[in-house]
Order: structure tokens, then sequence, then C-alpha cells
């Protein structure tokens, strides 16, 4: 497929994305057993209790403009003498805040939250959209991109995350992984601009290509996307960020 025939995620196309992709990560937490929660995970510092302490900050924050507001502002505090990015900060507060909660507390916080979540990303009116807001690359996004592509993003690579450590199956399908990883290929595409031709394998898998000429690259989706989101070693174009 040429990548340019991939459409973007857009508000509409995100509740559906975002709601499989929390009822897919309550499974995988419902499946650990307690050692697990203490596993380290791809990010530094974190293990999976962490790791789900964010992501329940994160679904909060976004089911409650008080609560965004006041991780925002007590994030800002966090790294205003340090110069980490602002994002850091507010991962802090949310784990900080949190890191108190039994696993069993996290889990049934986070399945009854999360349908708040998913409707306050879609209630985000359209010109809060279009404000910019620091990216966690240190770059400028947009609000509506955060909230439309960022945060599932987010879900879906933190799933990868607490399954590899914990050495879960991963639950993959083409429909829903796929379209994940195909926005995240768009993306990519776009950041480094340079012709290629990939062939993406497993589940989430496809072919894309851009221009004519490049290199011709075969790896697995989710090993693309540990890739470019800085969790694993990569060269050349594999190198080349993305947001998530």
């Amino acid at each position: 497929m040429d990548i340019n025939e991939v459409r973007p995620i857009d508000r509409d196309e995100m509740v559906g994305l975002a709601t499989t992709e929390y009822d897919r990560l309550l499974a995988l937490l419902g499946e650990l057993d307690p050692a697990a929660w203490d596993r380290p995970t791809a990010c530094d510092g974190w293990s999976v209790r962490d790791m789900v302490a964010h992501l329940l900050g994160a679904a909060e924050a976004n089911a409650s403009l008080v609560e965004n507001a006041r991780q925002l502002l007590r994030g800002r505090g966090r790294v205003r003498d340090d110069g980490r990015p602002l994002v850091d900060g507010i991962n802090d507060v949310q784990v900080d805040d949190r890191r108190h909660l039994s696993a069993a507390e996290l889990i049934d916080r986070l399945a009854v939250v999360a349908p708040r979540a998913v409707r306050g990303r879609r209630r985000t009116p359209p010109p809060l959209r279009r404000v910019p807001v620091p990216g966690p690359l240190g770059d400028s996004i947009t609000l509506g991109f955060l909230v439309d592509v960022v945060y599932t993003r987010d879900q879906w690579m933190h799933r990868v995350d607490i399954a590899r450590a914990t050495d879960r199956d991963l639950v993959l399908t083409g429909a829903h992984d796929g379209r994940i990883v195909a926005d995240i290929v768009r993306d990519w595409a776009a950041a480094h601009g340079e012709p290629f031709a990939l062939e993406l394998t497993g589940p989430a898998g496809g072919h894309y290509h851009q221009g004519h000429g490049g290199p011709r690259l075969t790896v697995d989706a989710v090993d693309l996307c540990l890739a470019v989101s800085g969790r694993a070693p990569a060269e050349g174009l594999l190198a080349v960020p993305v947001v998530f």
C-alpha cells in the first residue's frame, strides 16, 4: 500500500480503537500473578505496577478537566528546575500519586474510568484541538493529535511492554493492532520523507511503500514499533523516532 493511502485516525475512529485497547489491557492485567507486578519494564525505572499507575493517571486526567489541570500544574513543578520535558513531570505525578494502590485497586479504577476517559477525549472541542502542546520528542503537536492518536498509541505500546515484561502472550489482530501500526508507519514515513518498501510481518503487519528506489525492509510489526519508540536499538530509517 502506498503510505499516502493510509488515512489519519480521527476522533470518531479513536473511540473504537481506544475502547478495544482498554479492553485488551484490562484482560492482560487480569491474568497477572502478584509477582508480575514488580517486574521491570522497557521504561527505565518503571515496574509493571508503575506503568499501570501511569496509564490510570492518564485515563483519569482524560476523564476530568480538574484532574487534568492538577496533573499539568504539579507536573510543571516537577520539571521546573531540571530541564526535563513536561511530559516527564506529568508522568511522575501520575505514578507517585497511585503507587500506594494494590494491583486489584489499579485494575478496578482503570475499568471504571476507561469509558469516561474515551468520552472525554471524544468531546474535546475543535478550537482546543488546534492548540499546540509540547510533544514527547521535544517538538510541538496539537492537542487533537494527542487525544485522538498519541494516547491510544501509549496504551497500545504499554500493553506490549507489560506483555513482554511478564512473558504473556500479546493479543494482536489486523483490524485493531494493524490499524494502529499503519498509522505509526504513516507518521514514521512523514518524519523521514525517504523512499522505502516495508514488509511488516506478524498479525499486525502489512506492506507499505513510499516513492521509488529506497531500501527494502522486512521486520515484525511490533519490533518496528519498539525501534521507532526508542525501546530497541535501530539503524538507518528504523532509527527515526515517532511520537508515542
